[in-house]
């Protein structure tokens, strides 16, 4: 699938809101890293995965932490018993006193106002979420067959073999799941919960983007 990225035609890009938003949720392995970049490169828009969000909470003044210690992973029960039945905040990552409550609430305002700059793509973070009220923004879930995945894993270099890869997705998988169903309190990869979703191991990068685009394109007509 890995095709060179082809900018929209200047044309067809000034059809788009002057406002829009782009997020993608995914399985693990099934390419939302690089598909997103793919669709942010073709509209000449910022892209944010959890690295970029990290530099960007650093430039809006956020310390770099915020997405350096939570990598989409739930609170534990314990720990969410003892926040809600005594205010503990029993993780101080790395000294900054916040839980796992403070930690969610300031990375939903890094992107917040990283949608406030313009147009852009996010990957991951329950943007979906916690941009539900912004006007023409296309949520995307991207799945894929264990066996695709599991082969696109091992060929980037994150598991010696299928096995292995198979197993690394399952695991990323269920705490994808956990942590977006904690704090959303909806249900990660439930096609009601996104405007379209899509099997990338059967649609190109390029096929999704032109999907996105008739999407923003019609989102007046909802």
């Amino acid at each position: 699938m890995g095709a060179s990225t082809k900018t929209v035609p200047e044309s067809l890009r000034a059809s788009l809101p002057s406002r829009f938003l782009i997020v993608i949720g995914r399985q693990y392995g099934s390419g939302g890293r690089r598909i997103g970049r793919y669709i942010a490169d073709a509209l000449g828009i910022p892209y944010y995965d959890k690295t970029l969000l990290r530099e960007a909470a650093q430039r809006l003044g956020f310390e770099e932490r915020v997405f350096r210690d939570v990598d989409e992973k739930r609170p534990s029960f314990l720990r969410s018993l003892l926040q809600l039945n005594y205010g503990s905040q029993t993780s101080d990552y790395s000294g900054s006193g916040l839980g796992d409550e403070g930690i969610y609430e300031l990375q939903s305002r890094v992107i917040k106002q990283l949608c406030e700059e313009g147009p852009c793509v996010i990957v991951g973070r329950t943007a979906d979420y916690v941009m539900r009220d912004f006007p023409s923004m296309v949520s995307l879930f991207l799945h894929a067959p264990d066996e695709c995945r599991a082969a696109a894993i091992v060929a980037r270099g994150d598991a010696a073999d299928f096995e292995e890869a198979l197993e690394k997705a399952k695991k990323e998988d269920r705490k994808r799941e956990s942590y977006y169903n904690y704090f959303t309190n909806r249900r990660w990869g439930h096609a009601a919960n996104y405007h379209l979703c899509v099997d990338s191991s059967r649609c190109t990068p390029a096929g999704v983007l032109a999907m996105v685009i008739d999407m923003l394109n019609n989102r007046d007509a909802e």
